[in-house]
């Protein structure tokens, strides 16, 4: 099997097939994607969100905020069980999407927690990580807004937010209160979309974030 041209081993393939028929059975009774995009789930949702590993690969620990139905955290958490090192935190606030992702975790031994907050409670509630990743969750300075704290202290950090045709319009509003470091990798899976890299954020010196 491969995502996005890269070969997966049989066990990583294994586990996926095992997430794709309990996201099938979950679906039918709770919103997890657009019910416009289920019949896309491999390309549209595991492919497109396996992008955040493969920029990424080596084993860390992550926060994924807004996980909803596991794109991309869960998928990161499985591709991370291949390689026996690194976790997911997943933060999800609707208790039956982070019901969802607890009982996936357990049908495909993939390397990840649950958390049933809010993404702006995460930090301090969650340990140490090293990156982030979001998708369909926010515009980028709320986001922002959510990683910030972070970023303090760590300049590793880095952040990947999936975005979608509209991105450069996010990315100027954002600078309005932001300065970061940033890589725009072209979807591989959507030529409109990008995931975007994130490092070295810190207020701009002229937003007020700076007082």
């Amino acid at each position: 099997m491969k995502l996005n041209g890269q070969t997966v081993s049989r066990e990583t393939q294994a586990r996926l097939e095992r997430f794709a028929q309990h996201f099938e059975k979950w679906a039918k009774s709770i919103n997890l994607v657009a019910p416009s995009t289920r019949q896309q789930f491999w390309d549209r949702h595991v492919a497109d969100s396996a992008q955040v590993f493969q920029l990424s690969p080596a084993p860390k620990t992550w926060i994924d905020i807004g996980s909803g139905g596991g794109f991309p955290g869960l998928i990161t958490a499985i591709l991370l069980a291949e390689k026996g090192a690194g976790r997911v935190h997943l933060v999800e606030s609707n208790n039956k999407k982070a019901a969802f992702l607890r009982t996936a975790i357990r049908e495909t031994g993939a390397l990840a927690g649950v958390h049933a907050i809010r993404a702006e409670a995460a930090f301090g509630a969650l340990p140490v990580a090293k990156a982030m990743s979001a998708r369909a969750l926010a515009e980028l300075p709320l986001l922002l807004d959510y990683a910030a704290p972070w970023f303090v202290g760590d300049p590793e950090f880095t952040a990947f937010f999936h975005k979608g045709r509209d991105y450069q319009r996010e990315i100027d509003k954002a600078r309005d209160h932001w300065d970061f470091d940033l890589i725009k990798h072209q979807s591989k899976v959507d030529p409109g979309s990008v995931i975007l890299e994130i490092s070295n954020l810190a207020p701009s010196s002229g937003s007020k974030l700076a007082e």
